[in-house]
C-alpha cells in the first residue's frame, strides 16, 4: 500500500509535490495544536497538585492520585448540573430536530404554494435578530424565566440545519413518493414510515449537532435560570474554570491558601475531562453517519 502511494505521489510535478507536502505539514501542526492540550489535561488531572505545582507533568505513578475526580464526583452541585445538561441536551435534541424535519419537508416539496416567501423569511433570521434584551422581555413576558422551556423553546429551531434537511429531502428520488401514492399511502403514512427511515443519516448528523451545542451552552442558561438546582453543567465548568471559584466543599479541608489554589488548578482538569465524556461516548455511535449526512445534504438537490 505504500509501495503504491509512493509511486502515485512520484507521478505528481514538482509544484504539486510542494503543494502537498505543505499541506501535510499543515494538517500536522494542526492535529499537534489539538493532540498536545488534550494529552496535557488528561495526564494533569492525575498528577499530585503539589508536584504539578513545582516540576510539572512527570510519569512517576507514584506522584499520581485520584483526588481530583474523587472531588469532583462527590460533588453534589457538580452532580446536579451533570445530569440538568445531559436533560436538557437530550430533549432539546429531540423537540430541535422534530421541528426541523417538519418544517423542512413542505419546503423541499415542488408543489408547495408560498415556498419561497417560507424561504426568504426563514433566510433573514439567519442575518437579523431582535437582539438579548427584546429575546428576554419576551422569555419573560411567556413566563419561562427560570424554567427548562427558556432553554429548550427559543433555541430548538436553527434555519442553518432546516435547510440541510431541506436539501436532503430534495436529493430524494419523487419515484419513492409515486410509489407510496399508488400504494394508498397519504401524506402522513409517507412521511414518518417511509421517508424518515431513509433519512436517518441526516437525522443522526443533526441530532449529534445539537447535542453538542446544547451540552457546550451555557450562556442562554446564565442569562435565563437562577436556581442552582436548574443550572447545567457548563455553569459550575464556569465558575470553576473561568471565575476560578471551585465549589467551596471541594476545597475546605484545605488548610493553607497554596494547598486550595494548587487543588483548584488540578479540579479545573479534572472537570473538562469528565465534562467530554458523553460526547466521546456518543461520537463513535454517530460517526459513521456523519459523511453521508453532511455531504449529501450539502450537494443533492
Amino acid at each position: 500500500m505504500n509501495n503504491k502511494q509512493k509511486s502515485e505521489f512520484s507521478k505528481y510535478p514538482t509544484e504539486d509535490k510542494a503543494i502537498l507536502l505543505f499541506g501535510y505539514v499543515l494538517l500536522g501542526l494542526f492535529v499537534l495544536a489539538i493532540i498536545i492540550p488534550m494529552v496535557y489535561i488528561v495526564l494533569a488531572s492525575f498528577v499530585d497538585p503539589v508536584t504539578l505545582q513545582n516540576k510539572g507533568l512527570t510519569f512517576d505513578f507514584s506522584k499520581w492520585t485520584l483526588t481530583a475526580y474523587e472531588r469532583v464526583m462527590s460533588n453534589a452541585q457538580i452532580c446536579i448540573g451533570f445530569k440538568n445538561a445531559l436533560l436538557y441536551s437530550v430533549l432539546f435534541r429531540i423537540i430541535s430536530v422534530i421541528v426541523k424535519l417538519l418544517a423542512a419537508y413542505p419546503l423541499s416539496r415542488a408543489d408547495f404554494k408560498g415556498k419561497k416567501i417560507f424561504n426568504t423569511l426563514f433566510v433573514i433570521t439567519m442575518f437579523f435578530g431582535g437582539g438579548l434584551i427584546p429575546t428576554y422581555l419576551l422569555i419573560s413576558n411567556l413566563g419561562m424565566l427560570d424554567t427548562i422551556w427558556a432553554i429548550l423553546i427559543p433555541g430548538a429551531f436553527s434555519v442553518w440545519n432546516m435547510i440541510i434537511a431541506r436539501t436532503y429531502y430534495m436529493g430524494i428520488p419523487n419515484d419513492l413518493q409515486e410509489a407510496a401514492e399508488i400504494d394508498g399511502a397519504d401524506e402522513m403514512v409517507y412521511f414518518f414510515k417511509i421517508l424518515l427511515p431513509v433519512c436517518v443519516p441526516i437525522i443522526a448528523t443533526i441530532a449529534m449537532w445539537q447535542f453538542v451545542g446544547m451540552w457546550n451552552s451555557y450562556f442562554d442558561a446564565m442569562i435565563y435560570l437562577n436556581s442552582s438546582s436548574k443550572q447545567p453543567l457548563q455553569l459550575v465548568l464556569r465558575s470553576i474554570l473561568i471565575q476560578n471559584q471551585p465549589e467551596p466543599g471541594m476545597v475546605s479541608d484545605m488548610q493553607s491558601t497554596a494547598e486550595r489554589a494548587q487543588l483548584a488548578e488540578l479540579l479545573k482538569y479534572a472537570t473538562i475531562i469528565i465534562s467530554s465524556i458523553p460526547l466521546m461516548i456518543l461520537y463513535p455511535f454517530f460517526q459513521k453517519y456523519f459523511d453521508s449526512g453532511i455531504m449529501a445534504g450539502a450537494i443533492k438537490g
